[in-house]
């Protein structure tokens, strides 16, 4: 599990590469998105194109992700879900709560 920072505009995109799982994911996740916030961003993009397997702690990741965001003040959403990831947002609810977007540059212009 790998994740690169990248910024366009304003905008921080989380490039996430590997499993979203208990252990090493998770914590990656958590990680990743608190030095973000610490650096300021307030536009942030998970991008989940090489995302191979999430379990429940990535899922709980991700909404504690979300929520630690949305409580300092910046936006959180998500792009290029595979489709294992769209149907465990579809069965847990959680595709009501975040923002999701088929592409980059679609993400990107929600922001404006």
């Amino acid at each position: 599990m790998s994740i690169e920072t990248r910024t366009v505009n304003d905008v921080t995109i989380l490039d996430i590469k590997g499993k979203l799982t208990i252990g090493v994911g998770d914590i990656a996740l958590r990680d990743s998105v608190n030095n973000a916030l610490q650096n300021g961003a307030t536009k942030i993009l998970l991008n989940f194109k090489e995302v191979t397997s999430i379990d429940s702690s990535g899922i709980g990741e991700l909404v504690s992700s979300y929520t630690m965001a949305t409580n300092r003040g910046a936006k959180l959403k998500l792009f290029n879900l595979p489709s294992k990831v769209t149907d465990i947002l579809m069965i847990t609810q959680l595709i009501t709560v975040f923002e999701v977007f088929d592409s980059e540059t679609e993400a990107i212009q929600s922001f404006s």
